[in-house]
């Protein structure tokens, strides 16, 4: 690598290239920035996420999930085993739980409307945002995350808000609900259970999702 000298003496000003014998090499800094660059907006907070991409369907059509394992309590909860040496929960619910998220995050809900979508039903909409300024892809998921919520329950539905899509820790949703501790997991796993059958995950797949949906998906070691 040989660039002009004076941008050479720039660049090792800022750290970005080092000596190497007659030439120079890019620093890690150096690969940093570049990488920054590359990633456009956004870019600076990629370099220091844990990002996985997880494919799934969404309407009979394949997507990907791009799931921050450093932010979801879902990924960091996989990452903990119980007494049995078994993670707390199974690959195929991260997976339920991440993509309930993402349709949430696509329909534009945000925490506030928790207690309104805990009893969803039927499609009817609800929360922040509704209108004509909404697009159809916004309120298609919004529906799917209506429909997700019916199938589990009222009394389960809670949880997946809280935990999946607001990004809550089971202590403080036990503290929020007034539940025993480590009530939340249980109620959690029952919930991810549910919603992982609704859309077709796992070997007992059943729902509208069900039909050509993923049914066994192993997370990357």
């Amino acid at each position: 690598m040989r660039p002009p000298a004076a941008a050479a003496a720039e660049l090792e000003r800022l750290g970005l290239i080092a000596p190497d014998g007659e030439g120079w090499r890019v620093t890690d800094q150096g690969r940093a920035r570049l990488a920054r660059a590359q990633a456009g907006e956004g870019g600076f907070l990629a370099q220091h996420r844990a990002l996985a991409r997880r494919p799934v369907e969404v309407d009979g059509a394949p997507a990907e999930l791009l799931v921050d394992l450093d932010e979801s309590p879902l990924a960091w909860l996989a990452r903990r085993k119980g007494k049995d040496g078994r993670p707390l929960l199974a690959a195929h619910e991260v997976l339920a739980g991440e993509r309930l998220r993402a349709d949430f995050t696509r329909g534009q809900m945000t925490p506030r409307v928790t207690s309104n979508w805990s009893g969803a039903a039927g499609g009817r909409r609800a929360g922040a945002g509704v209108g004509a300024d909404l697009s159809d892809a916004a309120l298609a998921a919004r529906l799917r995350v209506s429909r997700a919520l019916e199938a589990v329950g009222p009394e389960l539905s809670g949880a997946l808000l809280d935990v999946c899509c607001c990004l809550k820790g089971l202590e403080e949703v036990e503290r929020e609900r007034g539940w025993p501790a480590r009530g939340g997991k249980l109620v959690l796993g029952l919930a991810l259970a549910s919603l992982a059958r609704h859309y077709g995950y796992g070997e007992a797949a059943v729902g509208p999702d069900a039909r050509g949906a993923l049914r066994v998906w192993t997370a990357p070691e």
